[in-house]
């Protein structure tokens, strides 16, 4: 009997000005949309990188977010977007700096590829994850 091929998943939260207590709320449907996808660890890891883009959205703009996730067998995409034009400038986090300055760090060292879109009011950050091995399920040889 041939296998159903899975169609794409979607979550889609709109997040208010400085509303920083939302965040976990977005892991959480993030976690709860992922279910068994991906290899072992893969959903922490999108979890760690949404929350990070989540919160520097949140944190170095005036307005809201919206985040959308778009999951399908072999293949996570988050964006998120706010309604400023420009990206903070990254810089390489110092010992000194404590808990800040590392969350588009830490996209480019965990994702498999990440980057930002220009829109006509603000920008979307966005990273793609390969899931390893697809609901939960051995990889491919």
């Amino acid at each position: 009997m041939a296998r159903e091929a899975r169609q794409p998943t979607r979550l889609l939260r709109k997040v208010g000005c400085a509303e920083l207590t939302a965040v976990p709320e977005v892991r959480h449907a993030l976690r709860t949309m992922l279910g068994t996808w991906g290899a072992p660890g893969a959903t922490d890891v999108a979890e760690l990188l949404t929350t990070e883009l989540v919160t520097n959205a949140l944190i170095h703009t005036d307005h809201g977010a919206v985040v959308t996730a778009t999951v399908a067998p072999a293949q996570l995409r988050v964006e998120v977007r706010d309604f400023v034009s420009g990206l903070a400038a990254t810089h390489v986090p110092h010992a000194d700096d404590g808990t800040h300055g590392r969350g588009l760090v830490l996209v480019q060292a965990l994702a498999d590829s990440w980057g930002v879109e220009n829109h006509g009011v603000g920008k979307v950050v966005w990273f793609e994850l390969n899931g390893g091995a697809a609901e939960g399920g051995p990889a491919a040889a």
